[in-house]
């Protein structure tokens, strides 16, 4: 099962790596709901022919890391999780470090960017040198009734997990990727109020927190998105400093960004972003 990272709270989750010799840096990818690292190999690859080293790893509750499917023990587990990541990927490697997240993966990212803005800053907050925010679940359209449901379910049975919602045809237009997504033995659908709560609350908090936004980021996100709401990107983007977030919609694309038959186009706006804060960070170091 190769290398595992240690949680606050005794999981070895699963991590990945993916290697580059010589490297400028190294980007860890933050995977989205109900699915795995694995599914990202072609990421990493092209990230590696750009010079640069890809971690990934299972959040808990997911793919081949440990923990029921779906749930969280704290709401603040993922962004704890993620900064032992980063804690051991900085006493194995120098050069810049870089989050790249999709959908829950990116709200996760995001939300973890934004505690270096809070004060006093929250125990899991850690340095990163840049953030790609690919179809973020920054606003995942609660409705009145729905946050009504959550708070009951939250009361009655936090960790009770029940099926997410996911429209699996809606991730990509690429037929091959939604069969090989619905037969995948490591995804799954399950989703606790636990969870929920922390996909309800973390975007509106990065959003309120965007104008004082520090990070440079990069926020790819699709137009034609079901999964979640593309507002939610919009809105980010309409109130951060536009001289630190650059931003791309692809208005025909669905959920998946780099799942979709424009991949290579999206993954060739990444590279040139990343090349561009290469030059940046050398220019003036962080």
């Amino acid at each position: 099962m190769g290398q595992t990272v240690r949680t606050r709270d005794g999981m070895a989750l699963v991590r990945r790596d993916w290697p580059s010799a010589g490297a400028r840096g190294t980007i860890v990818i933050v995977h989205g709901l109900g699915e795995h690292i694995g599914r990202y190999a072609h990421v990493a690859a092209r990230l590696n022919a750009s010079g640069w080293s890809v971690v990934g790893y299972d959040q808990r509750g997911h793919g081949q890391s440990p923990g029921e499917r779906g749930r969280l023990a704290t709401g603040d587990d993922l962004l704890a999780d993620l900064a032992a990541v980063i804690v051991d990927v900085r006493a194995a490697t120098s050069g810049s470090l870089v989050l790249l997240g999709h959908s829950l993966g990116g709200l996760v990212v995001a939300r973890f960017a934004a505690g270096a803005l809070e004060s006093p800053p929250p125990v899991w907050q850690r340095d990163i040198d840049g953030l790609v925010l690919s179809s973020p679940a920054l606003d995942i359209g609660m409705t009145t009734g729905k946050r009504v449901l959550l708070a009951t379910l939250e009361t009655l049975a936090p960790n009770l997990g029940i099926g997410n919602g996911l429209d699996v045809g809606a991730i990509s237009r690429d037929a091959a990727v939604v069969a090989a997504y619905r037969a995948d033995p490591l995804v799954h659908d399950r989703i606790a109020p636990r969870l929920a709560r922390f996909l309800a609350d973390a975007g509106p908090a990065v959003l309120a927190l965007a104008p004082r936004w520090r990070v440079p980021t990069l926020l790819l996100y699709a137009g034609s998105d079901r999964c979640v709401v593309p507002a939610g990107s919009a809105a980010f983007v309409a109130a951060a400093p536009p001289s630190l977030v650059t931003a791309r919609v692809f208005p025909a694309l669905f959920h998946e960004i780099f799942n979709e038959p424009e991949r290579d186009e999206v993954l060739g706006v990444l590279t040139a972003w990343l090349d561009t804060l290469t030059v940046s960070l050398t220019r003036s170091p962080r």
